[in-house]
């Protein structure tokens, strides 16, 4: 109620909500990601290697593999596990995966960094850009201070949300020290997930650096920057108390820049983050050093980056590449994220992901979605405050010389070079989702990466390496694990539908079917629990570099390569809040792929180069879906 939502003296809810458990409540006592086994991870290694290989080629590296385990892989372990014994604060993953994301030189926008787009406003009349523009950024700053306040509901898992969802319960674990309270929530089947990230979320950036960025977090910082037209504007959004400005006061700055009609600028500084990262840190350090260091100031420390565009969204497709990489020049993709607001109120967020998964940005994402659809700051009706914007938003000029200009006309021309090989291509299957496939007691998520495979199967007749990920946020300081779902269990059952349809009867397909949904549950399960081989082997490869090592024979293998060159590259989430989700390929011969698996549908979009026909391989799994779903319904299926 009322009385729960902190009001400033102009009657605005300062916060979401308060949480009678805090924030940070649960972080303490969160157990250890934990190192695996190394014979386990061997194992699994080469459980994942199997369908990629020929016999010749599986043996040899298998001798490879098991060499490692008895050698100097033996020794790395041993090493690391010593050392993750003396790093009780954080995770064996933690410094390594930073490093792997800071240290990559690609760009960030197409290799690295995600969209989520937000579903509309239930109320259509809210869409419009002014409105949702105002609302959200009003449900942003109040997100950061709820956070910051420790009123945020702790993440939390509930496997039984009956028992530990609840008030009482609540009331209970508040009073039960940090340093034990997950083993209270463990005990009424709750997981209580590592919020060491979110803090990320506001006033930070990554800063292109030579050989290795960082990341830049100034929590003093008050002002939100905003993009449109390849303009950059700032303006205040939290006042010297604390407080946020009153929603009909960021109306007015907003509507002001909306109705600015200064010229795009010849040389959008924006372009400079799509730079491959060397390329940039040296450009950054010419701008730093032609006086431009108190206008990048604003750019880096700004709560975040909302980008206003000047056009409706035609269809899917025409949203994935909005949100996905949009123009260029109205983005700044080193901000920990840009919530992006086209002309008729279609919103999404792009993120950029060395701070942080998946996991902090949906959260982030679901609160302000609900709180700007069911407790909006202002009416498509109110009337901006009568303030004078053209004093409190600051449109921030960028020196330019001769060298800078040169740079961003060639980073504009990389990106856009690079824009128009990408392809986006989606489906959405209607015939069948969740509902259908627990009643046929198959994993949904099992079915979903199975018709992938088949897919691959029918159209390049291979099975390549896939990735999927899944988070470790159970775990202190936990990122992701990848979950392989390319398996021989896949590959026999596609070989089944694909080849030798008539081999088989829909008894045996449906076996099949089930022996791949109960290796896929085992395989997720695992990665959930800490316990794939991917990270493993990642911090292994990473202490014998730091050590100065040679790298292991193991590393050095084709098979190994040819493993972590993700061709399908996979990720789902479903959210009330959330449309679609997407991102490029990570290889240029590879698939982006996002999905969700609803209720009663299920949905792709995939992101591809030259070298892929998405659309094709979208017919492939729709195909493959019908086939999937008509077996298990028990009909025969025709070639």
């Amino acid at each position: 109620g009322r009385g729960r939502r902190g009001y400033s003296s102009a009657g605005a809810a300062e916060f979401l909500h308060r949480s009678i458990v805090p924030t940070m409540h649960y972080q303490r006592s969160l157990p250890r990601l934990p190192v695996p086994k190394l014979e386990d991870t061997i194992m699994r290694y080469l459980n994942a290697q199997k369908p990629l290989l020929n016999d010749d080629q599986f043996r040899k590296t298998e001798e490879l593999a098991h060499a490692f385990e008895k050698g100097v892989g033996r020794e790395l372990h041993e090493q690391l596990v010593a050392q993750d014994n003396q790093n009780k604060h954080t995770s064996y993953i933690t410094g390594p995966w930073f490093d792997m994301y800071l240290k990559a030189r690609e760009p960030v926008v197409l290799n690295f960094n995600a969209f989520m787009s937000f579903n509309p406003d239930p109320k259509p009349e809210y869409n419009d850009q002014l409105t949702r523009a105002t609302n959200m950024t009003v449900s942003a700053v109040r997100f950061m201070k709820t956070f910051r306040a420790g009123y945020l509901e702790p993440e939390v898992f509930h496997l039984n949300p009956e028992k530990s969802d609840t008030e009482i319960f609540k009331k209970i674990i508040r009073f039960v020290p940090s340093s034990v309270s997950w083993f209270g929530a463990y005990m009424v089947n709750a997981y209580p997930l590592d919020m060491s990230q979110y803090f990320r979320l506001f006033n930070s950036t990554r800063l292109p650096k030579p050989e290795k960025d960082e990341l830049y977090t100034d929590e003093k910082a008050k002002h939100l920057l905003v993009l449109r037209n390849g303009n950059f504007y700032v303006f205040d959004v939290i006042d010297r108390d604390g407080n946020m400005l009153k929603p009909s006061e960021i109306q007015a700055h907003l509507k002001y820049i909306l109705s600015d009609n200064s010229p795009a600028p010849a040389f959008p500084l924006g372009y400079l983050s799509s730079e491959n990262r060397d390329t940039w840190a040296s450009l950054r350090k010419n701008l730093l050093d032609n006086g431009n260091e108190e206008a990048l100031q604003k750019v880096d420390s700004a709560l975040f980056c909302l980008s206003l565009d000047d056009f409706p969204i035609k269809d899917f497709v025409h949203l994935s590449h909005t949100m996905l990489h949009g123009d260029g020049a109205n983005r700044w993709y080193d901000k920990s994220f840009n919530l992006i607001i086209t002309k008729d109120g279609t919103a999404g967020i792009n993120f950029e992901h060395s701070w942080g998964d998946g996991v902090a940005v949906l959260r982030f994402q679901n609160e302000v979605f609900k709180d700007s659809t069911k407790s909006p700051a202002i009416s498509p009706q109110s009337q901006p405050a009568s303030v004078d914007s053209s004093k409190a938003v600051q449109k921030l000029d960028f020196k330019l010389n001769d060298a800078l200009k040169a740079g961003i006309t060639k980073a504009k021309q990389k990106f856009d070079a690079t824009v128009e090989s990408l392809s986006v291509n989606m489906i959405q299957f209607q015939e069948g989702g969740k509902d259908l496939l627990k009643q046929k007691k198959v994993s949904p998520d099992a079915v979903a990466q199975l018709a992938f495979q088949m897919a691959f199967l029918r159209q390049y007749d291979q099975t390549v390496a896939t990735y999927e990920s899944c988070s470790t946020a159970a775990f202190k300081h936990g990122r992701t694990e990848t979950i392989r779902p390319a398996s021989v269990h896949t590959k026999k059952c596609s070989e089944a539908f694909v080849k030798e349809r008539s081999k088989h009867s829909t008894e045996e397909l449906q076996k099949l079917i089930v022996e791949c949904s109960k290796y896929h549950g085992r395989l997720t399960k695992e990665a959930a629990m800490g316990q794939g081989f991917d990270r493993h082997l990642f911090g292994l490869r990473y202490l014998a570099l730091s050590k100065g090592l040679a790298l292991p024979d193991f590393y050095q293998d084709q098979a190994y390569a040819r493993l972590n060159h993700n061709i399908i590259s996979t990720s789902t989430l479903v959210s009330p809040a959330v449309q679609l989700g997407g991102f490029g390929p990570v290889v240029s011969d590879g698939f982006g792929l996002g999905y969700q698996v609803q209720d009663d549908w299920i949905g792709c979009n995939v992101s591809s180069y030259p070298s892929r026909n998405g659309e094709e391989f979208l017919q492939c799994v729709y195909k493959s879906l019908e086939d999937i779903f008509n077996v298990l319904k028990g009909k025969k299926i025709s070639s």
